[in-house]
């Protein structure tokens, strides 16, 4: 496959590609205008023109678009400092509950030790004795049982057993 030199250069011929047909399109008035400041190199704008540019344009919609926005960026702010505010206060009740329940907890032991000194054993043998009229129980007054046959342990049969359960008892009583 021998290529020739002119196939090789065929895609980088320009002048194939070019269109001689295209309309030349005419001169607009701006390009005058910028050849007469190129001479003047002094630009003069009329009146009205400068006004239009010193006059900054609003569009409603966008101003609107932004006090919401702004809006609701303050409202989230100033939710989030309301609750970090109750969060803090709450904190500090929660602080301030544990202080008395710990109080409360150490009044409590205390209270209980008062109570166990003052009801010792020989107070209340002597309440017992003086204002009850009790005695202790003497050898005379208690009763011994003794367990010397050994313990025993009774089945009591159930009358209103079914033939089933009569069947599995007499199996499991060969086994055991």
């Amino acid at each position: 496959m021998a290529m020739t030199f002119d196939n090789r250069s065929a895609a980088y011929d320009l002048n194939l590609f070019k269109d001689n047909t295209a309309k030349k399109l005419p001169k607009k008035k701006t390009e005058e205008k910028t050849a007469q400041v190129r001479k003047n190199k002094v630009v003069s704008i009329p009146q009205d023109e400068l006004v239009k540019i010193r006059r900054r344009k609003h569009n409603p919609f966008k101003l609107f678009i932004g006090a919401v926005a702004s809006a609701a960026v303050t409202a989230i702010v100033a939710m989030i400092i309301i609750g970090q505010v109750t969060l803090t206060e709450l904190n500090q009740q929660i602080i301030q509950k544990q202080a008395q329940l710990s109080n409360a907890q150490s009044t409590y032991t205390q209270n209980q030790m008062a109570i166990q000194s003052k009801h010792s054993t020989t107070d209340i043998e002597n309440y017992a004795k003086d204002k009850l009229g009790m005695s202790k129980a003497e050898n005379v007054q208690k009763e011994f049982v003794s367990l010397s046959r050994g313990d025993k342990a009774e089945i009591s049969k159930d009358a209103n057993r079914n033939f089933f359960q009569k069947i599995i008892n007499a199996f499991t009583g060969l086994w055991s």
